[in-house]
Parts: structure tokens; C-alpha cells; sequence
């Protein structure tokens, strides 16, 4: 970990370690995979203009979120399948956003399980479902979140069927993970990982075994998840389960105005603006291409946070400026668990917060709070006036 001084250092590390066939289903997207360079290329198009003469000495990034104070306006979106990476890196990543005051979503398709999420960082876990073909599924694991003193929910309805990832295709991952003797003899020049996944085996999502059946092994434990995740999903599911989560109600996946202003009108708290890492319709826009008209739309009635394509602090800025109230980065601490364990989650954290102090002081802003479009670059006179504050 010498050495490591942005996001894509750690990236380089995490492919380093990794066999091809486990490294390529954290990078890959879909189809063509346009939608990841969509969603990067949004933030270098992005233009933030600087005020100077302001006294930035002393300056704070902690952001208010549901009624609670995080250290930063960066946390951890959820990663499905982490312990193929790197074993118990769920609870890595929770402990190093419990440590770093900030929020970890835990992936519905996590290798930890919401019980010891409830333990490890019951003030800063949430967790993600996936909505089930059995319903009763559903309804258990919004009640065993509760039970397990989690707060917020995070519906993600970005998911309508399985897309198509032809990285997967073409590396011969499925359900058993079966290394083909090409990538076997790929694993072989990944000792580390190659060790840990023979000692162990395929990791299991804790969540859904007891669902399963009792002697399920985890490979009967993903053939039933990838049957029930395959689940139609309406607005009658987001009214039921807004009537059983008493806590913080959150959409992800949220991507259009009408869609934002209609889950106001069902009662849902915050929307996640997310295009799922690029990983669902490759030709969908960037989140951030479709953040302010959502903004507009909902910005004063919900609270929006975002996803996708955040790869340094100053992108965050961007969110921020363009109507986020909170930003939620994937693969980056996921790069960092892989790479060094906990202390390579911590460390992704770390180079956001110092990143974001950095530009915090260039732009001449001295809170969270003071971000808005009057930082974005107008379009015209008029654009500009209508920022100004």
C-alpha cells in the first residue's frame, strides 16, 4: 500500500491481485459498455469556477444526512458479492465507514449479513434490498432490518432483469464459480486470492440462506437468489414497503423527473440518482446529466444523493454543486478492501476526504452546505443570474 496516492492506484492494486474472471466482474459494465465512460466523462466535461478572497483557513465537510452528522459527503454504496475479492470484506468496508463517521450500504447481494452489520456499525449501516418473486422474503428482511437497528432502507429498482455483461460471458463466470483451466492457470499468477478462494470456496450471501433451506450449500444459496431477485417490481412495491419500514426510505435508481416527483408522492424520503455503475442500460445517461432536472423537480421536498462515475473528491464537488446532498462511491472502496483489507477501504476514504478538502479550499468554500450551481460554469448571462447568490 506504499506508495498509493489516488483511487486509481488502488485500482491498479486491486487488479494486481485479483485473476482476471474476479477483477473484470468489479470493472465491467454492459453491452458495448458506453455507460462507463459516460458516466466518468460527465465529471471531466463538468466545469466548477472558483471564487477567490475568501478566507479558507478553516474549513469542514461534515454533512448533515437524515438528522445525523457524517464526517464527509462520501460513503460507501453497496457492492454485491464482495467476499469473492477479498473474505469478510463486507464487514471491512462497514467498519472502515463506522471509523471514518460515514454511511455503508450493504449490497441485498452481500457475503455478510445484515445481523452483523447491525452490530458492527448499527449508526452507519443501511441496507440495500432487492425486491423477491416471493414476497414474504421481501417483508422478512425489511423486518430483520429493523430488528437489527439499521435506520434507512435503500429500495434499488435499476434492476428489471439480468443485463447483459459480456465480460462475464466471455470469462466463463456462472453459478458455481468454475475456473476453466485458462483461468486457472490466471489465478496461478494470484497466489494470494488463489489461496484464499481454495481454502474457502464460492462466499455466501448470508442474507438469503436461511431462505434457501438449512443444508443449502452457497452454491444452492445463489441459484435461489438469482431466481428470486428476478422479481417484477411497480409502485405497489414501493407503497408496501414504505408502509412496513418505519426508518429512512430510500429509492435507487431513480433516473427521471416524473419518476422522482411520483415516489414524493408515496411517501419515499430520499432518492440514490444512479445509473447502477453503468452496469444496466449501456445507453442510459450519466447521473449526473439528469441531476438537476431532478433537482428541480423534487429538490426541496426529498433528499437526493448520487451514484456513479465518482473517482475523485472534486467530482463530488460536482454532485454537490449539481443538487446532491450526499455522494455514494462503489467500486473505488471496493478497489481499497481488495487491494489492503480494511485499511485499504479506509485509505479510499481518506484520499476522498483530503481530495475534497483540497478543492474545497481552491474553489473558496469553506462548508458542505455552501455548494451549489452559483460553482458551476454558465451557460449564458441569463444561467448566470439565475445562480447568483
Amino acid at each position: 500500500m506504499q506508495g498509493v496516492v489516488n483511487i486509481e492506484d488502488l485500482r491498479k492494486l486491486a487488479k494486481k491481485r485479483l485473476p482476471k474472471i474476479a477483477y473484470d466482474f468489479i470493472e465491467g459494465g454492459t453491452d458495448d459498455e458506453v455507460g462507463l465512460v459516460t458516466n466518468e466523462q460527465a465529471f471531466r466535461k463538468a466545469r466548477l469556477v472558483p471564487r477567490y478572497l475568501v478566507d479558507v483557513s478553516v474549513r469542514d465537510q461534515s454533512t448533515t444526512l437524515f438528522g445525523r452528522t457524517y464526517a464527509s459527503p462520501i460513503g460507501i454504496a453497496p457492492t454485491g458479492l464482495a467476499g469473492l475479492f477479498r473474505r469478510g470484506a463486507d464487514m471491512m468496508l462497514a467498519e472502515a465507514a463506522r471509523d471514518a463517521n460515514v454511511p455503508f450500504i450493504m449490497s441485498g447481494a452481500a457475503t455478510g449479513s445484515m445481523e452483523q452489520l447491525g452490530r458492527i456499525a448499527p449508526d452507519h449501516g443501511w441496507y440495500q434490498l432487492y425486491s423477491s418473486k416471493d414476497q414474504a422474503i421481501s417483508e422478512d428482511m425489511i423486518k430483520r432490518a429493523g430488528d437489527a437497528g439499521l435506520k434507512t432502507l435503500v429500495f434499488t429498482v435499476d434492476v428489471p432483469e439480468g443485463s447483459n455483461r459480456e465480460r462475464n460471458i466471455r470469462n466463463g463466470f456462472g453459478r458455481p464459480l468454475k475456473l476453466s483451466l485458462r483461468s486457472k492457470i490466471d489465478a496461478l499468477m494470484h497466489p494470494a486470492w488463489m489461496m484464499e478462494w481454495l481454502r474457502h470456496g464460492t462466499p455466501n450471501f448470508d442474507n438469503w440462506a436461511k431462505y434457501a433451506g438449512a443444508n443449502a450449500t452457497a452454491e444452492q444459496v445463489s441459484d435461489f437468489v438469482a431466481y428470486n431477485n428476478r422479481a417484477p417490481m411497480t409502485w405497489k412495491h414501493v407503497e408496501r414497503y414504505r408502509e412496513l419500514w418505519k426508518g429512512n426510505f430510500v429509492l435507487k435508481g431513480i433516473m427521471h423527473p416524473d419518476d422522482a416527483e411520483r415516489a414524493h408522492g408515496l411517501g419515499v424520503d430520499g432518492l440514490m440518482v444512479s445509473n447502477h455503475g453503468a452496469r444496466q442500460l449501456d445507453n442510459a445517461p450519466s447521473p449526473l446529466e439528469v441531476l438537476p432536472a431532478i433537482r428541480d423537480a423534487v429538490g426541496d421536498k426529498m433528499t437526493l444523493m448520487f451514484d456513479g462515475g465518482v473517482r475523485r473528491g472534486v467530482d463530488a464537488l460536482i454532485a454537490l454543486c449539481s443538487g446532491a446532498k450526499f455522494v455514494f462511491v462503489g467500486r473505488p472502496t471496493l478497489y481499497g478492501v481488495t487491494a489492503g483489507g480494511k485499511p485499504g477501504a479506509t485509505m479510499a476514504l481518506n484520499i476522498f476526504r483530503r481530495e475534497i478538502d483540497i478543492s474545497m479550499a481552491q474553489m473558496g468554500v469553506t462548508r458542505i452546505d455552501d455548494l451549489g450551481p452559483q460553482f458551476l460554469m454558465w451557460e449564458d448571462v441569463e444561467d448566470l443570474r439565475r445562480n447568483r447568490r
